[in-house]
């Protein structure tokens, strides 16, 4: 059969068009979307290894970071066994050979016994903390948490303290109302308040005043720890909360070991409370801790 010439389009050709032209559309359409979804999953990919390597790098960073400041703890410990608590054994074992090899009369007595006592007060409160703070730190503190009545718990440890200021001759006074409440651990607070009080006591000179009083907003209760004592340091204000903040001599050449208001802000903050301070250098401080009420006095009251 010949083919007709010039070639007539008829209702096959156009038919033959309709269907050939969008094939190859469709074709590179299909292959455009595939190539970009591989290229997308790969971004993706990429993306999500990049991040990992970004998130290693970070969780490198902080072992690193909490390697250096255990090593930090460390070192701060060792130095304090090695230095501040074997100063006074060896000053009680020299008393005792002096004892042993000659006859002491009364005052010589009196007076190496003061300054023993005074030693070994000290020696105790630093073994405290130090004890109290490693024990946290490796096996994490217990909170045993109930509603306790403020005085009661703190009636004992401020009378305890007022024995120890008035042998410095401080006056120290406390007023805290018999209606508060506050969800505290017994041991905790009694701690807190004790490092408070007796760093008041450190720091504030013969002739001195403390106050310890309290104070309900809202839901929580003010305790405050004030002094006109030596005050703090702009440069030691920073790192007043933390083992990094260097100890210092009291008024009476007392020696810390930098661990108590450590302390204080961990076991604090571990029975749901906070921390915090004022301070200008001469002019003494005030500490304050904030701890929830144990039930609602919507009645705002100072003591």
């Amino acid at each position: 059969m010949l083919v007709q010439h010039p070639f007539t389009a008829g209702k096959g050709q156009f038919i033959d068009r309709l269907i050939v032209i969008p094939i190859p559309v469709v074709v590179i359409y299909v292959i455009i979307t595939l190539i970009r979804k591989n290229y997308d999953n790969e971004k993706k990919a990429t993306e999500k290894k990049t991040r990992a390597v970004e998130e290693s790098k970070e969780q490198i960073l902080i072992q690193k970071e909490q390697l250096e400041q255990s090593n930090i703890e460390k070192n701060k410990l060792m130095s304090i066994i090695s230095h501040d608590l074997r100063s006074p054994l060896i000053s009680i074992q020299n008393y005792l050979e002096l004892l042993k090899e000659y006859e002491l009369d009364s005052k010589e007595r009196e007076g190496m016994e003061k300054s023993l006592l005074i030693s070994t007060n000290h020696a105790v409160d630093m073994l405290s903390n130090l004890l109290n703070w490693s024990k946290s730190q490796m096996d994490g503190a217990i909170v045993n948490l109930a509603a306790v009545n403020l005085l009661q718990v703190l009636s004992n440890t401020l009378e305890m303290e007022k024995v120890y200021a008035s042998k410095k001759g401080i006056f120290l006074s406390y007023q805290i109302s018999l209606e508060i409440e506050v969800m505290a651990d017994e041991d905790m607070l009694q701690l807190v308040i004790r490092n408070l009080v007796s760093n008041a006591i450190k720091f504030t000179p013969k002739g001195g005043t403390i106050f310890i009083g309290t104070e309900v907003l809202d839901n929580e209760c003010k305790i405050t720890v004030q002094d006109n004592g030596k005050g703090i340091s702009d440069d030691k204000q920073e790192n007043i909360f933390t083992i990094k903040s260097q100890p210092e001599y009291g008024t009476n050449n007392e020696k810390g070991v930098g661990l108590g208001l450590a302390l204080c802000k961990e076991f604090t903050e571990r029975q749901g409370g906070r921390i915090s301070f004022e301070s200008e250098t001469g002019e003494g401080a005030s500490f304050f801790v904030f701890l929830p009420v144990s039930r609602d006095l919507s009645f705002d009251f100072k003591t």
